[in-house]
């Protein structure tokens, strides 16, 4: 699978740091992006359209992205989330990564980071 072929959910509260992502995964070459508000449309967006990759805020309204993220590990346990915050305790990754979390990135994120990110499920170098 190639980066351009990835179907991706981006879910975050803030519309600059969606943007940002969203911008981050363009330059990378990524084409099907879903921008979502909070952890239940990303728990919907999924259920519809099974992403290959979901980028989490771990602060959010309606439902946190330690709850979304085990939601959708629950419901697909292939699913393969990254966490994206800038609330980065030792607390927040264990639960997390317990909630299935693959990955965790710290906010702002780089074009590099996201790519280091994506290698893993593009099986080594994207």
């Amino acid at each position: 699978m190639e980066i351009q072929d990835l179907n991706v959910i981006i879910c975050d509260d803030s519309l600059l740091a969606r943007k940002n992502l969203h911008d981050g995964l363009t330059k990378l070459g990524c084409k099907n992006v879903t921008e979502v508000m909070d952890g239940q449309q990303a728990v919907d967006a999924y259920k519809k359209k099974k992403a290959d990759v979901v980028f989490l805020d771990i602060v959010m309204p309606v439902m946190d992205g330690i709850s979304a993220a085990g939601e959708i590990c629950n419901y697909d346990k292939d699913a393969y989330v990254i966490m994206v915050s800038s609330v980065g305790t030792q607390l927040h990754l264990r639960e997390a990564i317990k909630a299935g979390a693959r990955d965790f990135l710290q906010k702002p994120t780089t074009p590099e980071q996201i790519r280091e990110a994506l290698s893993h499920i593009l099986g080594g170098d994207s």
